[in-house]
């Protein structure tokens, strides 16, 4: 995380809403060869005291956490190159102005049953803001097919230690030069979500 408080004052509440919200990160532990790292989706609980996933078992990473291990869950928001040319002030020099939620704590895998209601919360996550598209559900599918697939898969769930957060939105600047510059990038930026970066720059405190 960024060393410069300035960028570290989102409340613990923020950082667990935007982990919810974004659902997807990467995970990463250390194997017996090096460390080993998987791009999952994932739903952290509303306290923020557990993060729960799913891994296929041919993953490397899933044969790992049979055993618990310490693990690092990153979460990365929008991003963008920051031009010191639109900050409309002097001796400025580039940055990059981005979020990303750091979340600690002991990984390891869960019970078979605990594999179905897992899936069943994750998919209701991300389905009902496809509303008024009818919600999928796994009762959708073909009986004792789901069964078969989630032979391929293990549940897992992380017990969360730790959350740290960088929200790095040009705080260090006058309300001025931080707007000219959310202008800028909203309209010319190179990185991800370059607009939802730029809004979120104009609300930061």
């Amino acid at each position: 995380m960024h060393p410069n408080r300035t960028f570290r004052r989102a409340t613990n509440d923020r950082n667990i809403a935007f982990v919810r919200d974004r659902a997807f990160g990467t995970l990463a532990i250390n194997g017996e060869n090096g460390p080993m790292t998987s791009c999952i989706p994932a739903l952290l609980s509303h306290d923020g005291s557990h993060l729960d996933f799913h891994l296929v078992r041919s993953n490397p990473m899933a044969e790992a956490l049979t055993t618990p291990k310490k693990a690092v869950f990153l979460v990365n928001g929008p991003d963008s190159y920051v031009s010191p040319d639109w900050y409309d002030l002097k001796d400025q020099v580039p940055t990059w102005n981005y979020i990303a939620v750091r979340i600690e704590g002991e990984a390891g895998c869960l019970p078979d049953d605990a594999l179905a209601p897992l899936l069943d919360r994750l998919s209701a996550h991300f389905e009902k803001r496809l509303i008024p598209k009818p919600p999928w559900t796994s009762g959708k599918m073909t009986q004792g097919l789901m069964e078969r697939m989630m032979r391929s898969i293990t549940a897992c769930r992380l017990a969360v230690s730790k959350i740290d957060a960088t929200w790095k939105l040009s705080q260090n600047k006058k309300s001025n030069a931080r707007k000219y510059a959310a202008h800028g990038i909203a309209e010319t930026g190179i990185g991800l979500s370059v607009k939802d970066l730029a809004l979120l720059m104009r609300e930061a405190d």
